[in-house]
């Protein structure tokens, strides 16, 4: 998965990976009534990031999934009819600015062994967080693929004890925050 407009990640099934922006009041359990949704039409949650958004009161819902363009019509549609919903669409890759974080621990005495190792975390520009005798903890900021290949590389040189991947975050290519002109309307 990359940024660059018209590239857009497709599955062995044939799947698009499509992300969901929902917009919600901040009230208790509608995220498990978001989730309820793909619950039910049988769709796995690749990610999910939820945060405040920039209108008070309103939260942010960045979900993924793999599906195909009928199936995310009808999962937006369900997402958006729940009553403390505020807004739901859905986009492709191209229509986004996105971003993730990989937070890596790798084995301080196979860093120091092995060179090509640091040379690694230099060509992805990744940074160290923190190296002690035992364990150096590593964070890449970036897009998917540049974290799972980071990951990948990590796993050839066998130094890796843990790794934690963040939900995706995105934000629109449009000048204008959907949820916001929503609003505006309705004043």
């Amino acid at each position: 998965m990359n940024n660059k407009k018209n590239d857009i990640p497709t599955n062995n099934d044939g799947q698009t990976l499509y992300t969901l922006l929902v917009y919600s009041e901040n009230i208790a359990g509608v995220l498990n009534q978001v989730t309820a949704v793909f619950t039910r039409r049988q769709v796995n949650i690749e990610s999910l990031n939820v945060s405040a958004s920039s209108i008070n009161g309103i939260h942010k819902y960045t979900i993924t999934c793999w599906s195909d363009k009928e199936q995310i019509v009808k999962i937006t549609k369900a997402i958006e009819k729940k009553i403390d919903v505020v807004k739901a669409n859905y986009y492709t890759d191209d229509e986004l600015f996105i971003h993730e974080e990989g937070l890596f621990k790798i084995s301080t005495p196979q860093l120091l062994d092995n060179p090509e190792i640091s040379r690694c975390i230099r060509h992805h520009d990744a940074r160290m967080m923190e190296v002690n005798p035992t364990y150096t903890t590593v964070l890449l900021a970036g897009l998917t693929d540049e974290v799972t290949h980071l990951y990948s590389e990590f796993k050839h040189f066998d130094c890796l004890l843990q790794y934690t991947r963040s939900g995706r975050i995105a934000v629109t290519r449009s000048i204008e925050d959907p949820v916001v002109k929503l609003l505006e309307n309705q004043e």
